[in-house]
């Protein structure tokens, strides 16, 4: 290692280790010797938006199809002789990966056999191999997984809203891609895009659970390949604060109508300011419209809505922003315009302080809880890289909220007329 830091959960209970190592890569570790069990994640900043890259020394920038970086994911688990879940099954493992939008994680939970568990997860995640000939087998397998999300009512939920927020941003595209875009991707552009991204300065390495911080960094010392920092800069096309379209409509076999109701927000950076945002949008969300509010109740009784309606997570990342909520309703624009008179009169009037608080002391009891989870702990370790912020910050980061934050954000941030209602009917 070449630098490290003991940080320490403001609640004084639980620390982690954190290192720079040699080889560029970030390693978190969460010794939690009274469990079993141990998970960790193996990831880089490298999701379905990055599609326009150079390194340090190139005049221009690469532009490579979309879909890419899941379908790399998928590849990495292959090698001449055999794939990582033959030789995870000889340790027991429980193997997974996944791509999202900015990051690429592959990751195992065990009860025993750690060391070796990690040893295969190092190893296949650095070496790669692609031919032609597996590719092509492969672009076989990923269109069938594009055409059946495509007839997934909820996916269309969920991608139309963005294509209505976003005019040019790459979010607004299947992580998987378009069967068209993955036509294009062959063994070379796989080779490069894992040259470019899954290079040890862009990574990070998070375990929790019953392991020892020395014997995980001895494995990374063993099996982790020295790499040059290659001054990765990526773009994201310029995009309007407008949305650029307010209604979206699918055709798709639902019972009752979908529906979801998106605002486009301004994009913040990333770091502290990014979480302090999306906090405070979920928080100002959840207290008008969670089941315990008066808006949901009548909802109820009118018949506007069923108990599937919900506030959903604040959806934010390099260059987008947005906050949403939806369910059922067989008359979604009422509901719209419902929403829309509640946020008014909160902009003008304020909204219930005594409900905020209640919600606010619930999702910090809910961060403490958590943090009895291995899985929770590792996962909180890797997105706490991936944000750019350090373990434990944002249990931090809320306790330092106040209603006047939220009423501000409220105000400032979210406009009625930068609404997208997504709807999905029969």
């Amino acid at each position: 290692m070449i630098d490290s830091e003991m940080i320490t959960a403001p609640y004084g209970e639980q620390s982690c280790l954190r290192v720079k190592h040699q080889t560029g890569l970030n390693i978190d570790i969460m010794e939690m010797p009274d469990y079993h069990s141990a998970y960790a994640l193996f990831g880089t900043k490298y999701g379905s938006v990055n599609t326009r890259f150079k390194l340090k020394g190139e005049k221009d920038f690469a532009e490579v199809p979309e879909g890419i970086a899941h379908f790399l994911e998928h590849k990495l688990f292959e090698n001449e002789d055999c794939d990582a879940f033959e030789r995870y099954a000889k340790t027991g493992a429980i193997a997974n990966a996944y791509t999202s939008f900015d990051r690429t994680a592959y990751l195992f939970m065990c009860s025993e056999n750690f060391k070796p568990s990690l040893e295969i997860l190092l190893d296949f995640v650095q070496h790669p191999y692609f031919t032609q000939e597996t590719v092509a087998k492969e672009q076989g397998i990923i269109a069938q997984e594009i055409l059946m999300n495509q007839d997934e009512p909820n996916w269309k939920l969920f991608f139309n809203s963005l294509k209505g927020m976003y005019y040019h941003h790459p979010v607004r595209i299947d992580i998987a891609g378009t069967v068209e875009s993955i036509a294009k991707i062959d063994a070379d552009l796989l080779y490069r895009c894992y040259r470019t991204f899954y290079n040890l300065h862009n990574m990070t390495l998070a375990i929790a659970g019953n392991v020892k911080a020395e014997e995980v960094l001895e494995i990374c010392d063993k099996l982790l390949i020295p790499c040059e920092n290659q001054g990765l800069e990526e773009v994201f096309p310029e995009e309007p604060e407008t949305i650029k379209c307010s209604e979206m409509e699918a055709i798709a076999p639902v019972g009752m109508p979908l529906f979801s109701l998106d605002f486009k927000l301004k994009p913040k950076k990333t770091g502290s300011e990014l979480l302090k945002a999306e906090m405070l949008a979920e928080l100002a969300m959840q207290t008008l419209f969670c089941s315990s509010s008066k808006w949901y109740q009548e909802m109820l009784e009118q018949k506007l809505i069923n108990f599937e309606f919900g506030v959903d997570m604040p959806f934010a990342g390099s260059g987008h922003f947005s906050v949403g909520l939806g369910g059922e309703s067989r008359k979604p624009r009422e509901v719209r315009e419902k929403i829309f008179a509640v946020l008014e009169d909160a902009k003008r009037n304020g909204f219930d302080k005594q409900a905020f608080d209640r919600l606010k002391k619930a999702r910090y009891g809910g961060m403490i809880r958590s943090m009895n989870s291995v899985e929770s702990n590792a996962s909180m370790l890797f997105d706490s890289y991936m944000s750019g912020v350090k373990p434990f910050e944002s249990v931090s980061i809320l306790a330092e909220l106040h209603y006047e934050d939220a009423l501000q954000f409220l105000r400032d941030e979210i406009s009625l007329d930068n609404a997208v209602l997504s709807i999905v009917h029969a």
